[in-house]
């Protein structure tokens, strides 16, 4: 059994560099799958690229439920990194050096566009020249195909470890839009389609709290919402910038369940779901998949977004909780339009890479947030679907 000890997250091949120093507490446990495991539900998969896996293994009390902050006034985080933070960056480093990464992912230009929204422009060329062609996609409900690109599929070293007990991989995102990029895989083997499960949320909301850093977030694209693979993923990496959505208050829903409606000063209007201290993760991630369980049966397309964030009535400054954000949005099906680029998670949550020079030079707030809101529901359907949504929680 090793312990994780924390290290030092930056160096030439990190965009926005992500340093390092200290340690959070008790570092978790990373133990090779093919050791004995203290019980069966926390082995590594016996079958696919998992298999003999090592598994990074916690414990509820490894979760950093509060002291996660941004420095005010430098743009930095102030933050001790965890033992997941160094097994992920170390796990990462490594496949970057071995050559499994489809691009050398370099220090990527990044800009804040000037107006109120602060969107965080980021250029990342080889992403739109050498990674892997989406698949075609016809209804949000798509049966699971094995004839297509799938998870089952991956190089085993694309494989950093297994998380815990959860029967989830954390593997590398072979076409990195940030450092640290990777995807966690609910159990590929089961050859699940790209619905959301509350099983795989609440390994991304854990993940999201084992990490030490503000800016490591958790998200999921629908099929019909720029999803690549139609097989069930969840996406995760550092930015090390703020966003207005982890800030921007929200008014209230159904308070009772912890939905609110994030409105004001964001890219896009969004369903948010808050967990002060990330507490109860369990019961926020149902909540959230009975209502992309709902958008999905309707054939609405979706996105979601998770970060460390603060309370929907503020103040502003602290990250104490998880906002969990929701867009139901128009779908995308076929042939991917020409566009500076595509509206999926980071986008709608105010990230946006952009893959030509001249897009990240020209482009402005006003035209971004145009192109954004073209991909949103008109707002008398969206207000309607709301409050559908919203009455999903009485109960």
């Amino acid at each position: 059994m090793a312990t994780l000890a924390a290290a030092a997250l930056g160096g030439s091949e990190g965009g926005s560099r992500l340093l390092l120093s200290g340690a959070q507490g008790k570092a978790p446990a990373l133990r090779s799958g093919m050791a004995a495991a203290p019980a069966a539900q926390e082995s590594s998969p016996q079958h696919g690229p998992g298999a003999g896996a090592e598994v990074f293994s916690y414990t509820p009390e490894d979760l950093i439920r509060g002291g996660v902050a941004w420095r005010r006034g430098r743009g930095e985080a102030s933050w001790s990194p965890s033992a997941f933070d160094g097994a992920l960056r170390r796990g990462w480093e490594d496949r970057l050096a071995r050559g499994l990464f489809r691009y050398r992912l370099g220090e990527l230009r990044t800009r804040v566009l000037p107006g109120p929204a602060r969107l965080v422009a980021q250029l990342n060329p080889r992403r739109g020249t050498d990674r892997r062609a989406p698949q075609a996609v016809r209804s949000v409900r798509q049966g699971f195909d094995a004839a297509q690109f799938n998870f089952t599929q991956i190089r085993p070293a694309e494989v950093l470890f297994a998380l815990g007990a959860r029967g989830v991989l954390v593997a590398i995102n072979v076409s990195p839009l940030e450092f640290g990029h990777v995807l966690l895989l609910p159990e590929p083997a089961l050859r699940l389609p790209q619905e959301l499960t509350a099983e795989a949320l609440l390994a991304g909301l854990e993940a999201l709290l084992l990490s030490g850093h503000p800016g490591f977030r958790v998200g999921f694209n629908s099929l019909g919402a720029f999803a690549s693979v139609n097989h069930l993923h969840l996406h995760a990496y550092y930015l090390a910038w703020e966003l207005r959505v982890e800030s921007v208050p929200a008014r209230p829903l159904r308070p009772e369940a912890g939905l609110y409606l994030l409105q004001d000063g964001v890219p896009a209007p969004a369903l948010l779901f808050y967990s002060d201290g990330g507490r109860q993760l369990g019961q926020l991630a149902r909540r959230v998949c009975r209502l992309t369980g709902y958008l999905a049966r309707r054939g609405i397309a979706h996105n979601l977004f998770a970060t460390r964030g603060a309370a929907p009535d503020g103040p502003p400054d602290g990250r104490p909780g998880v906002r969990v954000l929701l867009w139901p949005r128009r779908a995308c099906f076929g042939a991917r339009p020409e566009a500076a680029f595509h509206v999926a998670l980071c986008e709608l949550a105010g990230h946006l890479p952009l893959t030509a020079a001249r897009d990240f030079e020209a482009l402005s707030e006003e035209a971004a947030l145009r192109h954004i809101r073209r991909c949103l529901l008109p707002e008398p359907e969206l207000a309607q679907l709301h409050r559908e949504l919203a009455a999903l929680l009485d109960d």
